[in-house]
């Protein structure tokens, strides 16, 4: 499942491609730190952000075409159904077991990152197109993984939380449960107070703002990260509940 030698899928100035060689996944790791750490004041400009998870999972890279500049990358942990759950990276600060019924492949999109200088939204919608293919060619029938807010105080996204609290929460058959020692019980605060629908969605991660575009849906609660620095949240997306028109969109991005 997702092979490495995947072609390249190009629309306009960017390129997306699977990582294939060590030097791919090093360009990925020091995006990925100077994205979660340096540019928010977390450590040096140089460094990687890399885990046990890295050599299990399969990377995407997003360059800018003519320069060949990493812009965006990603890493997928495929699994063949709700069985494997316990792999996941996010199954380490969630209790999945509820997933553990879920009998279609499975594909968690973790450390997704587009460079702080990049402010293009072609980046995020290629991406997108990129995962679209894969979902497409390899019958995937649910992404999953952590969306994060940049900061770990709770008042700043008051608005966001009380939204997802109240249209976005996850249904109860997948419900995912408390696990991590410090988390935000956003809907438990927030479900009954009012929000401001344009500053709720401002405060989204842009990832996360497309996985709820798409019928995705989220946990009652944020896990609070000091190391760096986020709020996330366990984040769903059944590939059948995604409106026909949203993915005739994508899967015309992905052609």
């Amino acid at each position: 499942m997702l092979s490495k030698t995947r072609a390249p899928l190009a629309k306009g100035r960017y390129r997306a491609r699977m990582a294939e060689t060590e030097a791919d996944l090093l360009a990925a790791q020091t995006l990925r730190h100077l994205a979660f750490r340096a540019a928010r004041g977390r450590g040096s400009g140089s460094g990687l952000d890399a885990d046990g998870f890295d050599p299990v999972c399969h990377h995407v890279l997003v360059e800018e075409a003519r320069s060949g500049d990493l812009v965006c990358c990603f890493r997928l942990l495929p699994l063949e159904g709700g069985g494997e759950i316990g792999r996941s990276y996010s199954a380490q600060h969630y209790e999945l077991s509820a997933l553990s019924g879920f009998r279609g492949r499975m594909v968690e999109m973790g450390r997704f990152c587009i460079h702080p200088e990049r402010k293009d939204p072609d980046i995020l919608r290629l991406a997108w197109a990129m995962m679209t293919r894969i979902v497409d060619e390899e019958r995937v029938e649910m992404l999953f993984g952590c969306s994060s807010f940049l900061g770990t105080e709770a008042e700043a996204f008051r608005d966001a939380f009380a939204h997802l609290a109240q249209r976005h929460l996850a249904p109860r058959r997948w419900w995912p449960r408390v696990k991590a020692p410090e988390v935000l019980r956003f809907a438990r605060r927030w479900r009954r107070t009012p929000a401001d629908a344009r500053r709720a969605m401002l405060a989204m991660p842009p990832l996360l703002r497309t996985y709820l575009a798409l019928g995705g849906w989220v946990s009652d609660h944020a896990v609070v990260d000091r190391d760096l620095g986020t709020l996330h949240v366990f984040t769903g997306l059944e590939i059948r509940a995604i409106p026909p028109a949203r993915a005739r969109l994508f899967r015309a991005d992905a052609a």
